[in-house]
Formats: structure tokens, sequence, C-alpha cells
């Protein structure tokens, strides 16, 4: 295995979503319900990552897996034409590619149907090890907990044979635990992540206490840098014996959350390739997840480096 020929390795899930709103209450209570917005785009988190890091100008590529479908067929291609690198991923006859109905309220928040027997929870430990031969100096792991395939001590040796690369950087992104595991639970596994990026509600569920305690918990456990994502709040950051808060960049024109918390790990991951110190790397993210909830879909709110870039520089310190 060798290190970088590529900025970025995104590993996780690539999907097709179907985004339909605003919604209401009423949904169910009316045979025909009309939308301000219904289109079909493309998403997971790891696809949202990767599309929004190419955008920015690195060399990403992406380990995921799609089904040998029409629907696998026009997401390979939208991941091409996108610039992506997608050696890495694999299709597989006899699956369907994932599809999400995404249905967004009047305040932008998400509410998912998704189909658990498609591609999204298909993605195996031997999908990832045998897509490990060059990877990029830095390797986001984009949705812990979110295949059944890839359990602790899947993860586990994962992150081992990632980390053997010398100098290289593991990012580590969540979604809610699905199994009641815990902080204690992960330790395997903890001690080889660089940077984990857990929101308030995902880190409550594995720690059962206040983002504070948890934070320190996962310090103490082996993980180097706990940045936690607070939405409309901005992040908070903690390493070592320090926590500080990072503000958000403040948006009135919020639409559609879905892909904030990718975004925002995109914007962390190009400010690490920056070379940004670790304050400057959690506003740079909060300015790229800004731009995301201002357009209906994950990546529609950032076509390119020059807005994000912008609002980072007005971000008050």
């Amino acid at each position: 295995m060798r290190a970088n020929k590529y900025d970025v390795t995104i590993i996780g899930p690539a999907i097709v979503d179907i985004m339909a709103g605003p919604v209401g209450e009423n949904l169910f209570k009316k045979g025909t319900l009309p939308m301000e917005d219904i289109h079909l785009t493309y998403g997971g988190n790891a696809y949202n990552e990767a599309v929004i890091l190419s955008r920015f100008g690195l060399r990403v590529n992406l380990i995921t897996k799609i089904g040998a479908d029409d629907a696998g067929k026009r997401l390979l291609a939208k991941i091409a034409d996108e610039g992506v690198i997608t050696d890495g991923i694999v299709e597989e006859d006899g699956i369907s590619t994932g599809i999400n109905i995404v249905l967004f309220d009047k305040a932008g928040e998400r509410h998912f149907l998704t189909n658990p027997n498609g591609s999204l929870r298909k993605l195996s430990e031997g999908d990832i090890e045998n897509n490990l031969h060059e990877i990029g100096r830095i390797v986001c792991f984009s949705c812990m907990f979110i295949s059944p395939l890839l359990d602790i001590p899947a993860m586990t040796r994962i992150f081992k044979l990632i980390k053997k690369v010398p100098n290289t950087v593991l990012i580590v992104d969540m979604t809610k635990a699905k199994n009641g595991e815990t902080i204690k639970d992960l330790q395997p596994l903890l001690g080889y992540i660089d940077y984990i990026l857990p929101n308030e509600e995902e880190l409550s569920i594995i720690s059962g206490t206040n983002i504070d305690t948890a934070a320190k918990e996962l310090l103490h456990s082996g993980v180097a840098h706990v940045v936690v994502k607070r939405g409309g709040k901005g992040c908070k950051v903690y390493t070592g014996n320090n926590e500080k808060e990072v503000p958000a960049y403040v948006t009135n024109q919020m639409v559609d959350t879905t892909g904030a918390g990718d975004s925002f790990a995109a914007g962390f991951i190009y400010g690490l390739c920056q070379g940004f110190e670790l304050e400057r790397c959690a506003k740079f993210a909060n300015a790229t997840a800004s731009c995301c909830v201002e357009k209906v879909g994950a990546t529609e709110g950032i076509v390119s480096l020059e807005e994000p870039m912008k609002r980072f520089g007005q971000i008050s310190d």
C-alpha cells in the first residue's frame, strides 16, 4: 500500500437521492400533495465529501460500493464527471444501488426513507481492503456505523491497515450508532484516529453524557483531536487539555440541511490539506457548511472554492 498518489481518499456510501419538499404534517392526510421542489440528485456521505473536495481542486479517490444496475451506472458516470477517481468503486451484481427519498420541511430539516437492502448497507471490509493499494495522505472514513458489515473489529483492522502507511492522517466522520455502541466499546479503534467529527446527537448516543465530558473521554481513549459539529452554533474543537468554540457563518437563507455535516467534513479536510491549524480548519468547515444549507441537495450549494473561502474570511475569531 502506497500513499500520496491522491490528496484525499474517501471511504463510504454513494447513493441516489430523490429530494422533495417542503413537506408538512398533512403529508399522509391527502391523496396528492404538491411540492415546491422534487428532483433527483446524488448523495451519500462519501459521495458528498469527495465531490466537494474535487470541486475545491483536490485529487480525490472514492472507495464505495454500488449495484450493477441502471442507477449504479448513472451514479458512476456522475462521480467520474465530477473529477473524482473511480478506481476504488466496487460494482456488484445482485444488489440494488442505494436510493433514498429525502423529505425536507419548511425549517430545512430532513426526513429519510431508505432501503436497508441496498448498496448503502453492503460496503464490506473486503471491498475496502481490496482498494487500499494507493491512498491519499488524508483518508476519511466518512460514515461510522453506516454498514452492518463494518462492525468494530472490522473497522479496527481497516484503521490499523491505513495507519501502517507513514504520515497518513485518518479522519472518521459518524452517523448514529445503531446497536448501542459506546465509547468503551469503540476503544480498540480509537487510538488509530487522528480526527473524529461527530455531531452533538451522535456523540451523546455513544456517551450518554454532555459533549465536553464525552469529548474528553474520546481523547483519553486515544483519539488525537475531537471536533463536534453543532449546526447553527458552529462547532467545538478539543485537543489535549484545550477546547475552543468556533462560530458558525450565520446565514438567513437555510432551505435544506441535507449534506451539511458532509460539507463541514469536506471543508475541514481541505483546511488540513492546506496546512491550516486546527481552529482555522474548523472555521473553514463552518463556512463550507453554510453554503450547503442554502440550496436543496447536499452539494448543489458548493460549486467551487470561491464562496466558502469568502465566508471563511468573514467569520469572526
